[in-house]
């Protein structure tokens, strides 16, 4: 375990050097953020020198990726071309409110799906089969920015039960979850169905069932458990997809997250940010990642973390 840990953590660095190497070159071919600092004015030469000079940004191309590197070591993204503040701050202040959203649309996934899933797999060929296929369709049919808007104008403008937008406390927190669980449990209620219907077709089950074990025993603790295994890679891919890809979410919600704080830093041009964000939401994803391989070992002994089976 330790030893694939320690590969593990070894992968990650090549990861986020090439991550760094990617976003690094690329944002500069977004455009010269001193140009976006003056928006519409004509600035003199001697006035754009001095800015490029103060950001940093009149050394050559290699110094600023080294000093990048050096600061990326350490947490240091430097500061924010905009505000003036440090990029690191401004991120983890950002974070709390992703990582609530990010967990708040896996909850609600798992407590949808995972009872359709089971159910559609038990009753395999009848009404409750396809009217859980028919959600499942639904679920991933629907754009996940329309159906926010939908769950936004019933519940918030018309019935007027819920916040439209903004982060201050639970019920903030419910529909853009809710927007997120549902697009997510489509895919996922289909997934826990066909794990499910491939275990109850082992051998070992009908052992159990033989033996006289009461069905929902032999549902949960024998098929559902070992069903667990593609369910978590999945649930933990999505985890880490949802870190960095509930931008369009939070901007229908006003979701102060770090997807939105990124896309503000992008339309001003503000590398550091933009740097800064990227690299701890891609860390995160592969710390999730992690847990997900380790967790194996756990629901199933005779898996080893790193894949291997004896």
């Amino acid at each position: 375990m330790a030893q694939y840990i320690v590969r593990r953590l070894l992968h990650t660095v090549l990861v986020v050097f090439a991550i760094s190497l990617i976003i690094f070159f690329s944002i500069r071919l977004t455009g010269d953020p001193v140009t976006v600092m003056f928006g519409a004015g004509e600035p003199t030469k001697e006035a754009v020198e001095e800015v490029r000079s103060n950001l940093g940004l009149d050394e050559p191309l290699i110094v600023q990726y080294g000093i990048f590197l050096k600061g990326l070591v350490t947490l240091d993204f430097g500061e924010s071309f905009r505000t003036g503040l440090p990029v690191w701050g401004m991120i983890t202040e950002k974070m709390g409110a992703t990582i609530a959203l990010a967990l708040g649309g896996i909850a609600v996934a798992i407590l949808i799906a995972f009872p359709i899933g089971i159910i559609s797999a038990v009753k395999r060929g009848t009404i409750f089969d396809f009217s859980g296929r028919v959600f499942s369709l639904l679920g991933i049919s629907f754009p996940n920015f329309w159906l926010g808007i939908m769950l936004m104008i019933i519940f918030a403008v018309n019935l007027q039960w819920l916040p439209s937008s903004g982060f201050d406390g639970f019920k903030h927190l419910i529909l853009p979850s809710v927007t997120l669980g549902l697009i997510l449990s489509g895919i996922l209620a289909r997934l826990v169905r066909s794990s499910m219907l491939e275990i109850l077709n082992q051998q070992y089950i009908s052992t159990a069932r033989s033996k006289g074990i009461k069905e929902w025993s032999v549902i949960i603790r024998h098929a559902f458990r070992n069903a667990l295994i593609p369910t978590i890679t999945f649930l933990g891919i999505q985890f880490g997809s949802l870190l960095g890809g509930t931008v369009i979410i939070e901007q229908v919600f006003s979701w102060p997250g770090v997807g939105r704080l990124i896309i503000d830093a992008i339309n001003q041009r503000d590398y550091p940010v933009i740097q800064g964000g990227v690299i701890v939401l891609a860390l995160l994803m592969v710390f999730v990642n992690l847990l997900v391989d380790i967790s194996y070992s756990v629901l199933d002994p005779r898996i080893k973390a790193g894949g291997s089976e004896k």
